[in-house]
């Protein structure tokens, strides 16, 4: 009956009986690794590989379809290069062409469906102009590093009182300690990564 949509219709058939829906990760390769803290050269084969491991573990437990831009721009390719890695889409971008462009390419494309994972202000303005979820590269960086060591001991942190807030006034009411709605909301989102 619904033939060719099979795939469209098992995602919207997960979403009615409350089940999660996976959410497209968008990612701005160079930019995460630069918060991964690995050291070394970024732009290094072993570098990006390393990223593609632990992005494909996290995909395995997570369960988020997955794509990668890195620029590509400055080799003679004339044509966008893509391949799969482990059940992650890789995306090399076109000469002339930067990986900024395209990761706002694919945000336009997805839409509301995905998550861009970059600090670069104009992908990030882009993004959400889609109703895209942004998620800053440190943030995704240290998500993708939590799940990454599963199993160890966190470290306890040391209280310093920064977070000692001077008391609200009696004109104020509700209560002080609730975060606003926009960063309830966002923590809630946050949650699925």
């Amino acid at each position: 009956m619904f033939r060719g949509k099979s795939s469209r219709l098992t995602a919207l058939s997960a979403g009615a009986y409350g089940l999660p829906m996976a959410t497209h990760l968008v990612i701005d390769g160079y930019n995460l690794l630069a918060h991964c803290g690995r050291g070394g050269d970024r732009h290094s084969e072993m570098a990006r590989e390393s990223l593609l491991r632990d992005l494909a573990a996290y995909r395995h437990r997570k369960g988020h379809p997955i794509t990668v831009v890195f620029d590509g721009w400055q080799q003679d390719s004339p044509v966008e290069g893509r391949e799969h890695r482990s059940g992650v889409q890789v995306i090399y971008s076109k000469r002339g062409e930067k990986a900024d462009q395209v990761i706002q390419r694919l945000a336009r494309e997805y839409g509301t469906d995905c998550a861009v994972v970059s600090s670069d202000r104009e992908i990030v303005n882009t993004a959400r102009s889609q109703g895209a979820f942004t998620i800053t590269a440190q943030e995704f960086a240290g998500r993708l590093g939590r799940s990454n060591t599963m199993g160890t001991i966190p470290h306890k942190e040391l209280d310093t009182g920064e977070d000692l807030q001077p008391r609200r006034g009696p004109e104020k009411k509700g209560n002080p300690r609730k975060l606003p709605k926009s960063q309830r909301q966002r923590n809630r989102q946050l949650k699925r990564f």
